[in-house]
């Protein structure tokens, strides 16, 4: 098979790529992850596999870097290329819901070291991991990640290969009991080589072409707009929409924020989830540090006996908007009118003033994150 660096050249000679002093260097290193794991091989180390030796370990790769500069693409090019037949590409959190599934079951048998056993069991069929978008926000998965990928890597030799937007020291930050997390970071870092991505081309904007970000009235049309979006921001098939992750953010002091669609980044919440109950500053701060794009559905006309809820929706957008996260939504009607009378509709000016902003080239051209 091709190798995943001369299938980058090719698309580069094709005008399909543009070429990227990030992108070529996780390219040779990926090449070099690609080289190894088929120099050990049973295909390519017949030998080998006759005498029964296990194949050498072979150092994986952690890509992270803001959005849309080619983390997912890079992806598909080394799991394309890769000439082993034990390997593996899934979500991140698809992978911990399996995990979480098979611990349970390895606890009823009643078993010593049910994660251990269950690194076996996942070394048994797989060689290379390729994870998409590793991001910890379930106190659960970070407590038992150094006590599964330990073994994993460690003993049984299995390689990881995984993007993230953000790099390893801050993986679950600020995350409760995040000591116990402490493991998994050192591992990475010990056993993965590190590369960021954040190059200056964002093929996020390509991607969604002349799709608007603001969608009125309510309605079919509205929706199919937004879910568009989100397909197209999170690669993700629109047949299996069925099967999109959900999540659970943290917001601190035992409280969490269930997040109906949670992918790659992107979050998809209604306005009454959001602004409809009792939340303040801090949730929309956690919610903002957390997600690259907000996709917000059914905003609805409010007046003066829904003040709570225009004040919440406030304090949302000057989260959202301090942190760069871009804003997808459907609305009954166009930011100006929304909030037409009633306590604090004069201040909601800024508000709007904000999502006409968010919705301009310039900042959806901006990284996430406050400067």
């Amino acid at each position: 098979m091709t190798g995943v660096v001369t299938r980058y050249e090719e698309l580069l000679a094709a005008g399909e790529l543009r070429d990227d002093a990030d992108q070529r260097a996780a390219v040779e290193q990926l090449g070099r992850v690609q080289a190894e794991l088929e120099a050990g091989s049973p295909r390519k180390g017949l030998l080998g596999g006759l005498l029964g030796k296990r194949p050498q370990p072979v150092r994986g790769l952690y890509m992270w870097g803001g959005v849309g500069r080619g983390k997912s693409m890079l992806m598909d090019l080394f799991f394309e290329c890769l000439d082993i037949g034990k390997k593996r590409r899934v979500h991140f959190h698809a992978f911990m819901l399996e995990v979480d599934a098979m611990i349970a079951e390895e606890r009823a048998k009643k078993t010593e070291g049910p994660v251990r056993r269950v690194a076996a069991r996942i070394a048994e069929d797989v060689r290379c991991l390729a994870f998409d978008e590793m991001v910890v926000t379930n106190t659960a998965d970070a407590a038992i990640m150094a006590r599964l990928f330990t073994p994993l890597i460690e003993e049984h030799g299995v390689t990881v290969v995984t993007t993230s937007n953000r790099p390893p020291h801050d993986l679950y930050k600020d995350g409760l009991n995040r000591s116990l997390f402490v493991p998994f970071i050192e591992l990475v870092e010990r056993k993965l080589d590190t590369l960021s991505l954040n190059g200056p081309t964002d093929y996020r904007l390509d991607r969604l072409g002349d799709l608007e970000t603001w969608h009125t009235p309510l309605g079919d049309d509205a929706t199919e707009q937004v879910r568009e979006a989100f397909f197209r921001l999170t690669d993700y098939k629109p047949e299996d929409a069925q099967h999109v992750p959900s999540g659970e953010l943290e917001l601190g002091g035992g409280r969490t924020l269930h997040v109906p669609k949670c992918l790659k980044g992107v979050a998809v919440f209604s306005f009454k989830r959001l602004c409809g109950e009792n939340r303040g500053a801090a949730d929309y701060l956690t919610l903002a540090r957390e997600f690259h794009t907000v996709i917000v559905v059914g905003i609805p006309i409010l007046g003066p006996e829904n003040r709570n809820e225009a004040i919440r929706f406030t304090k949302l957008i000057d989260a959202l908007y301090e942190h760069k996260v871009k804003l997808f939504a459907t609305a009954a009607a166009e930011p100006e009118s929304l909030y037409p009378t009633g306590d604090g509709s004069f201040e909601f000016a800024r508000t709007v003033s904000r999502l006409r902003e968010m919705q301009s080239t310039d900042y959806m051209a901006l990284g996430h994150g406050v400067d």
